[in-house]
């Protein structure tokens, strides 16, 4: 399965595509989780381009992400027995604007994808187990070897951020059980069901290519909210560009220590093409007071664009849980990082990181 399908926070449903059937997002067990693919790829223009997709298709397929990305995004949060039914019925509005705007030989590919993107877990579609004739034993084997690999996937991702393995060394430890998921999967189907396998997939395609896997980023809501240089901005405006979104609260000590950061962004990039807006959530009555918030960024020397978001509107849109957090949005308006906390943490590389993330975005 490739490795960018491997968001934590992005546990759901996956959807499937069938060429002569409505796209319909559908698995076999609830209890094993399935990365909601179709929506981390439909996004991305490798993925557009290998479909083959028109102008109007395009527009199409924007607004039905419009429409989907927003709860997708704030879902994030939630526990994942919370966040399954609304990633689940967010796949099937987004199947359900794809089968009206795909042609039928893109949904076929759409559907190898998919089931490429899967990797071994294409078997828990029924379209795939249908075709494949999967029997109840073969799959109750499947669904044990799948939920032990989950197991021991999450126990090595809870040792690194308790400091007792290495990202690297966690990294090659999930390799290895991925590889013993494929070997059991290859043990358990027949020579018969072995030789369908490529007409699912259909031809390879390399998925580190993708580079876009999260959501449109919400725009920037005006209720409630005040510019301190009275200049409203939107994220549509500066379409194009590269945004570096901050939230923050004026008094918050983590803030305080990020803010040079951005505003060394600002000086370094902004004649590149990098737009940097601060919104000051509050969270102390003080940090409510309009002329207190005009004051602070004067003081700590902030340019570029700031909103007292009185209302915490663009916090809930956002679904933002931590002073401070900066999220960085590609020049088409997806996100495609953020950052909660202080970026150089007890040594933590993290500006760095986040630098080099901007760099990136501005020569795409």
């Amino acid at each position: 399965m490739p490795k960018f399908f491997f968001l934590l926070w992005f546990i759901g449903i996956a959807a499937t595509a069938a060429s002569n059937k409505p796209i319909a997002a559908e698995t076999t067990s609830d209890s094993i989780n399935v990365p909601p693919v179709l929506l981390q790829m439909i996004r991305d223009s490798a993925i557009q381009s290998e479909l083959n997709l028109a102008a109007n298709q395009l527009a199409s397929l924007r607004d039905a992400l419009v429409e989907v990305d927003g709860p997708w995004f704030r879902s994030r949060n939630l526990k994942p027995d919370e966040q399954r039914p609304i990633v689940d019925q967010l796949t099937q509005t987004l199947a359900s604007r794809l089968d009206s705007i795909l042609e039928p030989a893109q949904k076929t590919r759409l559907d190898q994808l998919v089931s490429q993107a899967l990797g071994t877990r294409m078997v828990l579609r029924r379209n795939v187990q249908a075709e494949l004739q999967m029997n109840e034993t073969q799959m109750q084997s499947l669904v044990e070897t799948f939920a032990q690999t989950d197991t021991q996937s999450f126990e090595l991702q809870q040792a690194v951020v308790a400091g007792e393995r290495s990202a690297g060394e966690v990294n090659k430890a999930i390799d290895e059980l991925k590889a013993a998921e494929r070997e059991s999967l290859l043990k358990i189907l027949t020579n018969t069901q072995r030789s369908k396998i490529g007409s699912l997939t259909g031809k390879p395609f390399d998925f580190a290519r993708v580079k876009r896997t999260y959501p449109l980023a919400p725009e920037l809501r005006s209720e409630g909210a005040k510019w301190i240089d009275g200049t409203a901005a939107t994220l549509q405006q500066h379409r194009g560009k590269v945004v570096a979104v901050h939230f923050y609260a004026f008094q918050c000590i983590n803030c305080k220590r990020n803010l040079p950061h951005y505003t060394a962004w600002h000086n370094d990039y902004a004649d590149k093409g990098l737009v940097v807006i601060g919104i000051q959530t509050p969270e102390t009555s003080s940090e409510r007071k309009f002329e207190q918030v005009r004051a602070a960024a004067k003081s700590e020397g902030i340019e570029y664009p700031v909103m007292l978001d009185a209302e915490s509107a663009n916090w809930k849109a956002y679904n933002t849980t931590m002073w401070p957090t900066v999220y960085l949005i590609d020049k088409d308006g997806f996100i495609r990082r953020w950052w909660q906390g202080e970026m150089n943490w007890q040594g933590t590389p993290g500006e760095q990181q986040m630098r080099n993330t901007i760099e990136a975005l501005l020569a795409e």
